[in-house]
Formats: C-alpha cells, sequence, structure tokens
C-alpha cells in the first residue's frame, strides 16, 4: 500500500511534521518495501491562502490510499476524504516509526479533522 506522510525531512528518519498542508516534504511510501520518494512541499510553506487544498492533491495526485500525520484542518481533510484517502492524525516519532505504527493497525482512521483551519 502507498501511503504520504507529513516529514520535517526527506529521509525515513525524519520526524513527522505536526502539520500537514505546511510540512517541508512528503514522503510517499511503499508500506510492503519501504520503497520511498520524498516530494518538496515548498511552495505551500509560504502560500498565503488553499495550502490544505493544494497539499491534499498533491498528495492524491502521489497515488497515495492514506496520510499519516499529526493535524489535519478540514479543507484538506475534506479534499483528501473526497479523493478517497483514509487520514490518520496524531502521528509522532520518525517516519519509519509511524510506518511500523500503521503496518501494525495501530493508528486509527479519523472521521473528521482535528484542529481548525490555518492552525
Amino acid at each position: 500500500m502507498k501511503i504520504a506522510i507529513s516529514s520535517k525531512g526527506n529521509t525515513l528518519d525524519a520526524e513527522v511534521d505536526p502539520r500537514f498542508a505546511r510540512c517541508r516534504y512528503f514522503l510517499i511510501v511503499d508500506t510492503e518495501n519501504r520503497q520511498f520518494e520524498a516530494i518538496d512541499n515548498t511552495d505551500n510553506i509560504n502560500r498565503a491562502g488553499g495550502a490544505g487544498i493544494q497539499a491534499a492533491e498533491l498528495i492524491s495526485s502521489s497515488g497515495a490510499e492514506a496520510l499519516l500525520t499529526n493535524h489535519c484542518g478540514p479543507r484538506a481533510f475534506m479534499t483528501l476524504r473526497a479523493a478517497g484517502l483514509k487520514v490518520f492524525t496524531g502521528v509522532e516519532g520518525s517516519a519509519s516509526e509511524a510506518i511500523n505504527q500503521f503496518n501494525k493497525g495501530d493508528l486509527k482512521a479519523m472521521s473528521a479533522p482535528d484542529v481548525e483551519g490555518h492552525w
């Protein structure tokens, strides 16, 4: 399965970024073999508005089926869900640890955003 992780860096040792839309990188990871691609998210970091929707569209176009992040706002959440992605929030630690938690089934898909917009 392909998942996306909001990350502070471009390796699996990097910490999960607490913010989805304005994270530094998205790691697109194959959970079976841990092959990954790092996508630079610089364009959204300084965006005045619409960062959540733009980031959600970026993740959706990557082929990911789920997002692992610490927090996700309402517009991004709605866009991700409309694209058929599951959203897992409250994820902390390294990207590698997040993959382990996901593979073990320790993470719970959210049914609503966990922060307000522009968090």
